[in-house]
């Protein structure tokens, strides 16, 4: 099977060709940030966190592994040397060829990243040193962060506000910068400009998972417990009171209760047990424990998602929402929605919990880094695109314009009404079509193999000439999509004249509703003064109807 081609950006900056196998595009359609990326753009991105004060940055790598980034950038938060915004994907120099592992961002933002060899880089805002350089400068270029960590791979890393954490292949846990609350977990409230690791009852133990909320901290170890330190006026802290911890402190009240991973919100938490139970506790103004109440919880409290198997928890420190998806693939949320308080676990129509965040929460930013992994199966959809002018499975080839599109005559007897009856008895390898240009039959037999066209408005209405001939309704829906999309003045007498001879009503409605409110400038175009005779006294007629002349 021939490999996917697709983009990548080259030494310019540009979009230039590259082969990859077996990879999934990544959906981030839902996320607004994304709408300042073209559709090339986006097809590349493999890897993408969305974070800031409004959900106004973002950062992704791309298929060759080239890092980007786009957005407000608050305090140098994109990493670029300097404060100015952009519309613009912006190459990350300084990271350029690093594979990112895991990110995680702050409120200021700062924005911690490890890369797979384990390495830590930090940028953006320091005024509290949760950048781990040991200023409190903010950080405008990418900082590789190696005191204390110069001998350690860095598996994950979790960011509260401002200050942060990180967890080594080996099991330690280290911290910086912001310490009011004691979240560093150092036994005092001094902010840590540099990594220190995190001991006391931690000291002998292997970490697991880590999490942060806005000003606390959350461990999991390799035997299930849960340890917590930081800011705990909510009882996010989980341990049956309100005061703070300076350092780290097991829940007993999971006692005999294994849990697998942990997720902190604003000012609450939830954790996931090897079962796929949630216990929730903490700040509950929104509803955002799932409880059914608003009231705060200072113990762990279950939540029950119909009667199924919790896989995944998700919460992020700077918003009050909650997501879960369970075995069955259902994806529940509960807390603030848009604003409304939803105290009891709602099921959503979405597939994955980075949704809700995208959708549902304020800001809408990531709760992870989104990313897509190689996957080797298709589907038949997926494997039938592939095939599609493959000259190495093809058993007929279509001659046109001088060039070949390579086809297979099972497929095309079964998706279209005119070749199950020209190619019935036909034993031809070669079919020569003189009545259609080479890129309008090419769109058709893509069609026939993808369900979709990829064609200019203009060579659209030559394909709505073929969709007419060959009797293919959807195909004619689709190019009227299309050919809408690249209505403009200069064109609009001509696309009103090929809907007209292609019976195409819709579009033929479009285009007039398009005239009539263009009507000065259209008149003066080179289309209107040619335009057929009953064509024009058609259109005159039509447009008194609906008032066009009265002053």
């Amino acid at each position: 099977m021939e490999e996917e081609l697709s983009l990548f950006y080259g030494e310019s900056g540009k979009p230039v060709q590259a082969t990859v196998s077996s990879l999934k595009m990544l959906d981030v359609g839902k996320w607004p940030i994304f709408s300042l990326c073209s559709e090339e753009e986006l097809q590349l991105i493999r890897q993408a966190c969305v974070f800031g004060s409004a959900g106004n940055e973002v950062l992704y790598s791309t298929v060759n592994d080239e890092i980007f980034v786009l957005g407000t950038n608050c305090c140098g938060c994109l990493g670029l040397g300097d404060i100015q915004s952009t519309i613009e994907p912006r190459r990350l120099e300084s990271l350029s060829g690093k594979k990112i592992a895991c990110l995680s961002y702050g409120s200021g933002p700062h924005v911690v990243l490890a890369t797979t060899e384990g390495e830590v880089f930090t940028w953006g805002h320091n005024a509290y040193s949760q950048l781990g350089n040991g200023t409190t400068n903010h950080g405008l270029v990418p900082c590789h962060i190696s005191t204390n960590l110069s001998n350690k791979q860095v598996i994950e890393v979790a960011c509260g506000s401002y200050h942060s954490l990180v967890l080594t292949s080996d099991g330690e846990v280290f911290a910086w910068g912001y310490n009011n609350s004691g979240q560093i977990g150092s036994g005092s409230t001094a902010n840590q400009p540099i990594p220190r690791r995190v001991t006391a009852c931690l000291q002998n133990k292997v970490v697991v998972n880590i999490a942060c909320g806005q000003m606390c901290s959350v461990a999991v170890v390799d035997n299930g417990e849960v340890y917590v330190w930081g800011y705990n006026g909510n009882g996010q802290l989980g341990i049956g009171s309100n005061g703070n911890q300076s350092t780290p402190c097991r829940i007993a009240a999971l006692q005999g209760i294994r849990v697998q991973r942990v997720a902190c919100g604003y000012a609450h938490t939830l954790v996931l047990t090897d079962e796929g139970q949630v216990y929730v506790w903490g700040a509950n103004s929104y509803g955002q424990l799932g409880t059914g109440n608003k009231s705060n919880q200072t113990y762990p409290t279950p939540v029950t998602v119909e009667k199924e198997r919790i896989i995944e928890i998700a919460a992020c420190h700077s918003a009050h929402t909650s997501a879960a998806k369970t075995q069955g693939g259902h994806v529940y949320m509960w807390g603030q929605c848009r604003g409304q308080s939803v105290i009891l676990p709602h099921l959503t129509h979405f597939s994955c919990t980075d949704d809700v965040f995208a959708c549902f929460a304020t800001p809408a930013v990531s709760w992870r880094l989104l990313s897509v992994e190689p996957d080797d199966h298709l589907t038949v959809a997926e494997s039938l695109k592939r095939e599609f002018d493959n000259p190495n499975t093809a058993d007929l080839k279509f001659l046109v314009d001088g060039k070949y599109i390579y086809a297979h005559k099972v497929l095309l007897k079964i998706r279209c009404e005119h070749f199950r009856s020209s190619l019935e008895d036909s034993e031809d390898d070669i079919v020569e079509m003189s009545e259609f240009s080479y890129p309008v039959y090419r769109a058709f037999l893509e069609y026939l193999y993808t369900d979709s066209i990829s064609l200019s408005p203009e060579e659209a209405v030559g394909l709505l000439d073929l969709a007419t001939f060959y009797r293919e309704n959807r195909l004619k829906k689709l190019c009227q999509q299309t050919i809408k999309q690249g209505i403009c003045e200069e064109n609009a007498i001509a696309m009103l004249s090929a809907a007209v001879k292609y019976d195409a009503q819709d579009l033929e409605e479009f285009c007039f509703r398009f005239c009539i409110n263009h009507l000065t400038v259209v008149t003066q175009t080179s289309g209107f003064a040619e335009m057929d005779h009953d064509l024009l006294k058609n259109f005159i007629s039509k447009a008194s109807r609906v008032g066009a002349f009265k002053k």
